[in-house]
């Protein structure tokens, strides 16, 4: 369900994108980071046509992670029209991030 974004293809998947959309700032070495997945999926299938979920792998995308202020992974960033609307840093349980999600919504 989710994305996986680049530096190259962030402005276009996040920024520019007509839904809010849900960055999840993670690396293959977060132990957090791997716990949290099934989660963000999980968010994905429930939010879909709603919601746009992407992942940004740090290592890969330093850039990002600096430009964005990402001081610990996993960070959960959520955007809308091209702004950042909400944080959630840590693993949290899946409600913490309904909540979130739900406030942006509008639900």
């Amino acid at each position: 369900m989710s994305v996986a974004v680049a530096s190259d293809t962030f402005a276009a998947e996040v920024l520019e994108a007509q839904e809010p959309v849900l960055v999840d700032f993670w690396a293959t070495w977060c132990a957090p980071c791997r716990a949290l997945a099934p989660t963000v999926e999980e968010l994905g299938r429930r939010f879909e046509g709603r919601l746009k979920v992407v992942k940004v792998d740090v290592d890969g995308a330093p850039d990002l992670a600096s430009r964005y202020g990402v001081q610990s992974i996993p960070t959960v960033v959520l955007f809308q029209g091209g702004g950042e609307v909400a944080r959630l840093v840590g693993a949290r349980p899946l409600a913490a991030y309904e909540v979130e999600v739900k406030r942006l919504l509008g639900e």
